[in-house]
């Protein structure tokens, strides 16, 4: 990854190293709560509403080549179940640890005379910026990772009625008769013929009437 863009300080999610200085073993501890980002989640399915609470705990590590960041976020996740479409929600812990470089630094520690931030090796690496650096992506790939990719209100949800959409653990005896189609147009046929004798019994029943009445 090339390095960071003009990183602010006052971001929530940007955080400074330089009290550990350049001192591999040297190490810092810290929290924070922050207003959750925008869009932290998996999009449509579930994930950190925009601006709820979101508790950070890191452990910030000097090592030759950068900065390692071990952390933990803790967070309250909303969704929809996928079985019965419910809202839910659930308790999102998500651990992370990443690896920060030196600019000027390869992955040995070494300093490079001319760092070259296009490097094809320098693709998948996250850099720090004059002793800063961002924590948001890394956090959005932990709580991705962390969260259910098909979230259930709970691991028996029997989920919707396949012909009504009724959510059937409102009604766990929920049922429709089966009827067999290759049955249904005799059925049909039947109730015709049944029809058809009512009709022929009435016509008879009136016509033994008026012999009665001459």
């Amino acid at each position: 990854m090339a390095l960071n863009a003009r990183l602010d300080h006052r971001n929530p999610l940007v955080f400074d190293t330089h009290e550990l200085g350049r001192r591999p073993g040297a190490q810092q501890r810290m929290t924070r709560s922050v207003d959750a980002p925008k869009d932290l989640g998996i999009k449509g399915v579930v994930g950190v509403p925009e601006g709820a609470p979101l508790e950070l705990e890191l452990r910030l590590e000097s090592v030759m080549e950068g900065v390692l960041v071990t952390g933990t976020a803790r967070a309250g996740a909303e969704g929809e179940c996928v079985r019965c479409l419910e809202p839910l929600e659930l308790e999102l812990e998500a651990d992370f640890q990443e690896m920060f470089s030196y600019p000027d630094a390869d992955e040995r520690g070494r300093v490079i005379a001319e760092p070259d931030s296009d490097a094809e090796d320098d693709e998948d690496r996250l850099f720090l910026e004059d002793g800063l650096f961002d924590l948001e992506p890394v956090l959005r790939d932990a709580v991705v990772l962390a969260l259910p990719m098909q979230p259930v209100c709970q691991d028996d949800c029997p989920g919707l009625c396949s012909e009504c959409g009724a959510r059937l653990a409102d009604d766990p005896d929920h049922h429709h008769d089966a009827v067999d189609i290759r049955w249904a147009a005799l059925q049909g046929l039947a109730g015709s013929l049944e029809d058809g004798e009512k009709d022929e019994m009435s016509g008879a029943e009136s016509g033994v009437d008026e012999k009665q009445e001459k």
